[in-house]
């Protein structure tokens, strides 16, 4: 339901607990789906019925009663959601606020996933590399220590939010790549939005707010290079089509001139980071609409920094796709066999990874096996669909 992330960040300003409001819109959800004819102002419905229903479960556990006296004084939606503040988006105030330093930023992230993106635990494990019981867990500490630690649900001082962004732009990024693995859409139906679309609209409003923070300006620019894609990103029969592949024809110039101007204004303020590095992997791919070709040993080069700046496997693993464009397949494999297989188990881009270098190195049951291993890990249709014709091509 799109008014989601606007009333459940003003049911948790006012009962001061996640779960209690996410639960709270959720019953108030259900009751209104149930109506014969929807209200007028389905976001201010949502918010007082939602506001009724966690007060009357407060009431009955009498153990916050005094709590629920004071919150019964607010009668109006527009109480909350009017209020002179520094950041005009529900959404986007709601994610500073879960950003809090006392947690840890991935802790931070996978909440803001949860609550703001409304992301499925499921989901976001993947985007971890976790399972999901793990992130469950995870997620439910976290709630748990928001509430014990009392963690205010107001904006902090401007002066504080750069704390606090690291995880929010991790939060957005992560976000933006469960979208962007969805290229049918199958997620964004299932949340009643355009996740991408919702992403490129947060990270473009973050770096309007912090024009002088250039990792903000990096995230945006990635994201709109991203989307320039996206008419190119599905064949005919619905499967996902590798960027390798796309026709340039079908990307979206605009988009690309206007990542590449945040890039400059993120350039000229003289700190780089990870967000501009990837940016700048993506607006080297996106020179192929122009130039006819990659140039993927600028792109290991990018690679390079983005590893040495953000080490791990997730960074490893497309550096050493870029690897093999350069050196061969061989290369790009024996940089693989370095990586912690184990973890990245259930990771989908991996087993695809090492598909496509044993398929290139003429080792076509490894090749086999990789995809097996892909597809059985339920990617959404139109990765399984382009995965299945890969694995058709093999025999």
């Amino acid at each position: 339901m799109a008014a989601r992330p606007r009333v459940v960040a003003a049911l948790a300003a006012q009962l001061r607990d996640l779960d209690t409001a996410d639960e709270a819109f959720a019953e108030a959800a259900a009751h209104c789906l149930a109506l014969a004819e929807p209200p007028r102002d389905v976001a201010a419905w949502l918010f007082v019925a939602g506001k009724r229903r966690a007060l009357d479960a407060i009431r009955k556990a009498r153990a916050e009663e005094r709590k629920a006296q004071e919150l019964a004084e607010v009668t109006d939606m527009a109480d909350i959601l009017t209020l002179p503040d520094p950041i005009p988006d529900e959404r986007l105030r709601l994610l500073f606020i879960c950003c809090h330093p006392a947690l840890g930023p991935e802790v931070r992230a996978a909440l803001a996933l949860k609550v703001i993106c409304g992301l499925p635990v499921g989901r976001i494990a993947q985007l971890f590399v976790v399972s999901e019981p793990t992130m469950f867990q995870r997620i439910t500490r976290a709630k748990a220590k928001v509430r014990e630690a009392g963690i205010a649900f107001e904006l902090p001082p401007r002066r504080d939010w750069p704390e606090r962004l690291g995880a929010v732009l991790l939060a957005l990024e992560l976000a933006f790549t469960a979208a962007y693995a969805d290229a049918g859409g199958e997620l964004s139906a299932a949340l009643e939005e355009d996740l991408g679309a919702e992403v490129e609209r947060l990270a473009l409003l973050v770096a309007e707010l912090l024009p002088e923070e250039p990792e903000a300006l990096g995230l945006a620019a990635l994201v709109m290079l991203a989307r320039s894609r996206a008419a190119a990103r599905l064949d005919a029969d619905g499967a996902m089509v590798p960027l390798s592949q796309q026709d340039v024809r079908r990307w979206n110039h605009a988009r690309i001139e206007g990542a590449r101007e945040l890039m400059e204004r993120a350039a000229a303020l003289g700190r780089s980071g990870p967000y501009q590095v990837m940016a700048a992997i993506q607006l080297t791919h996106a020179r192929r609409a122009f130039d006819g070709a990659t140039d993927w040993r600028a792109v290991l080069r990018l690679y390079d920094v983005l590893l040495a700046l953000r080490p791990g496997p997730m960074v490893a693993l497309p550096r050493a796709l870029a690897l093999a464009q350069v050196e061969g397949a061989e290369a790009g494999l024996a940089a693989l066999a370095a990586l912690p297989a184990e973890r990245l188990a259930l990771a989908r881009p991996w087993h695809a990874a090492r598909a496509d270098l044993l398929a290139r190195a003429g080792r076509c049951g490894e090749a086999a096996e990789a995809l097996d291993a892909a597809l059985a890990l339920g990617p959404p249709r139109a990765e399984r669909l382009w995965l299945e014709k890969r694995r058709a091509a093999l025999g």
